[in-house]
């Protein structure tokens, strides 16, 4: 054909799409492990959100675009008298869920925080159930809601196991977007062209670049990111829903696809390597995997490649607490993607810099021998220099075998280690931590400090007999799973 004309023969579309839309119309979950730990997760997210409301750089973002603005039905953001459309209660709901970097984490070729989906799906079935409810309709059930949950969980993840967005300067949050696209155009009825559709328009947005997650330029975007792309999921399901024409090639088009456009050019090994080879590859299909295996984070509000390194300190506290001045070296053995993402020196910022440095979510523990939220403010970080005193005291090595455990599907390991040497040539023990208390390894142990966290989150917006109502319904599992999303929501609402 001639040069100057194109071939327009519309394809089918991609594959990749098609696995994902047959995936959501028509698995069947049936693990009893992945609904008892999506509850959990249920649990964990909305309580890092009511946290997040004690922060006013957060709720500033949240509520209305225009003031005053009533929705019929509409979604409610949970610690907050916010009524709200689905796409900007998916929004907020996002937003203050991913504000501490506290909720559940996805470690693999790709990084993520596969809860933030949790954003659109408690929107839009909020409403959906009001909706039905005023209609004379049954509404949807928590167990609808935890379905959705572990099937965006498996979206999200199963993608980032093979799939490096970090490597071409893409954020993790286009995960979110697709996942969220999927399972909430379901939830609105979608048949599988219109979900098709909604997929395909998913990875036709311009995708956000990960620089407000790295040095220099660190900071609170990243903490509003998933918020922005769940709602955009929300807004994309309901596009299609209204039959807007999808786009079938939108992945694997010449030139002017996702592959070539996106997942190419800002790698110049990649992009002189054929289409085939820089297609999505699936690990294994999709199931109830990456629920089961999702990490959560427990004991603190820190970006999760420090998390065992954060345990390790608070183990080391005692023994340097009373000699900080005597320091001289600190040695942090970690694997590769810490060193990738989190380790930094240099003037930090702000709380969103700070929350992503390794050395200074060390630095915290080792001398109070605890870390949470508020060690990340302006004012705390000012009132101790001794902070930054230490962080130019540390040396970065890789462990070569953390690296390679890391990503061992089997292992799924996050490993850190610190040694603290002081100036009269005495030393710790090198305190070495695999796996976080949040791993699927650490379940058994993990779960009953999770519900502790759950309840200390929930005293920070709510009175006690209603925090011992929302927990006594969030540990039942077969209550909690027949119970009307509506009916759940009430019980957040100020």
């Amino acid at each position: 054909m001639s040069q100057t004309v194109e071939s327009n023969v519309r394809p089918d579309y991609d594959a990749e799409l098609r696995k994902i839309a047959d995936y959501v119309l028509d698995y069947r979950i049936d693990s009893d492990e992945a609904l008892d730990t999506a509850r959990n997760c249920l649990m964990d997210t909305l309580g890092c959100g009511l946290l997040a409301l004690r922060f006013p750089e957060c709720t500033k973002h949240l509520g209305p675009l225009v003031e005053g603005t009533v929705v019929p039905h509409g979604a409610r953001v949970p610690g907050t008298s916010f009524r709200l459309d689905p796409v900007k209660a998916a929004w907020d709901i996002g937003a203050i869920i991913r504000w501490l970097d506290y909720n559940d984490t996805w470690l693999a070729a790709e990084w993520g925080h596969p809860s933030d989906n949790l954003g659109g799906i408690l929107a839009v079935a909020d409403h959906l159930s009001q909706k039905r409810v005023a209609e004379g309709e049954a509404p949807l059930t928590m167990r609808d809601v935890l379905e959705a949950m572990i099937m965006a969980h498996e979206i999200q993840g199963i993608l980032a196991l093979d799939n490096s967005f970090n490597r071409v300067g893409l954020d993790h949050v286009v995960l979110v977007k697709v996942a969220t696209t999927a399972v909430t155009a379901k939830m609105m009825g979608a048949d599988r062209e219109q979900l098709l559709s909604a997929l395909s328009h998913a990875w036709a947005d311009g995708q956000s670049l990960r620089t407000y997650r790295h040095a220099p330029n660190a900071g609170s975007r990243k903490s509003w990111a998933a918020g922005d792309a769940t709602s955009r999921g929300v807004r994309l399901a309901d596009i299609a829903l209204r039959g807007e024409m999808g786009i079938p090639g939108v992945l694997s088009a010449p030139q002017w696809g996702f592959y070539d456009v996106a997942f190419s050019h800002s790698n110049k090994d990649l992009s002189l390597k054929p289409l085939e080879e820089r297609k999505f590859t699936f690990q294994r299909e999709f199931g109830t995997y990456t629920m089961e295996n999702v990490l959560f984070k427990i004991s603190f509000p820190a970006e999760f490649h420090s998390q065992t390194a954060c345990e390790a300190a608070v183990t080391l506290h005692p023994q340097v607490k009373d000699r900080l001045d005597d320091i001289d070296r600190i040695v942090l053995t970690t694997h590769d993607s810490a060193i990738r993402i989190i380790s930094k020196s240099g003037k930090l910022a702000n709380p969103a810099d700070r929350d992503h440095c390794l050395q200074y979510m060390t630095a915290v523990p080792l001398i109070f021998g605890n870390l949470v939220a508020e060690h990340y403010e302006d004012d705390f970080h000012a009132a101790h220099p001794i902070i930054d005193e230490l962080r130019e005291k540390m040396e970065v090595v890789e462990d070569e075998r953390y690296s390679r455990d890391y990503y061992d599907p089997e292992r799924r390991s996050i490993a850190n280690a610190i040694q603290v040497f002081f100036k009269d040539g005495s030393a710790t023990d090198k305190v070495e931590v695999e796996y976080p208390i949040g791993h699927r390894r650490r379940r058994a142990e993990g779960i009953p400090v999770l519900e502790e966290k759950f309840k200390r989150n929930l005293a920070t917006r709510f009175p006690g007999g209603r925090c011992e109502a929302i927990m006594a319904l969030c540990k039942d599992q077969p209550r909690l799973e027949e119970t009307p999303v509506n009916k759940f929501v009430d019980l957040f609402v100020i």
